[in-house]
């Protein structure tokens, strides 16, 4: 039986590979879940790759987690650096979480270099673009063999 790992891109993220491509590159969400997903399988773990513009149900599904997977790979995209809410959620599920973003988010606009999703992660991966969900995937799958032993 393979475990599961959720996979949560916030908002704006349906439109990468035509939006500001000079920061984000070209590769699609399409292009990023099949990366994830893959790398998930190399590990024997089942990745449930989603995206929602609404905070509310990025918030519902961290809830839900708590009994439907193992840990959280998540790129808040804009909420990273609003949501109280979703941190929130993220202390009280008790997984393992990794926080990734495609661009350096510390290369960018001052208001991008706070996150309230870090406070929650057990690590943070930026600025590497699709590598880094394929990262986030090798950084869980070592984390919850960890949790195992």
């Amino acid at each position: 039986m393979t475990s599961a790992i959720l996979v949560i891109n916030g908002p704006n993220l349906n439109l990468l590979g035509t939006r500001e491509p000079e920061i984000y590159g070209t590769t699609t969400l399409d292009d990023l879940k099949a990366v994830t997903t893959a790398q998930a399988k190399r590990h024997g773990l089942a990745a449930d790759f989603r995206q929602s513009n609404d905070e509310g149900e990025l918030v519902t599904w961290i809830q839900d987690a708590r009994t439907s997977a193992a840990g959280i790979i998540i790129n808040a995209a804009a909420y990273t650096h609003t949501s109280v809410a979703i941190l929130d959620a993220l202390q009280a599920c008790g997984k393992p979480v990794i926080e990734v973003h495609l661009s350096n988010i510390f290369k960018r606009e001052s208001f991008r270099h706070h996150s309230y999703v870090s406070p929650a992660a057990t690590g943070v991966i930026c600025g590497l673009g699709a590598q880094g969900y394929v990262l986030a995937v090798d950084a869980m799958a070592d984390l919850l063999t960890k949790v195992k032993t």
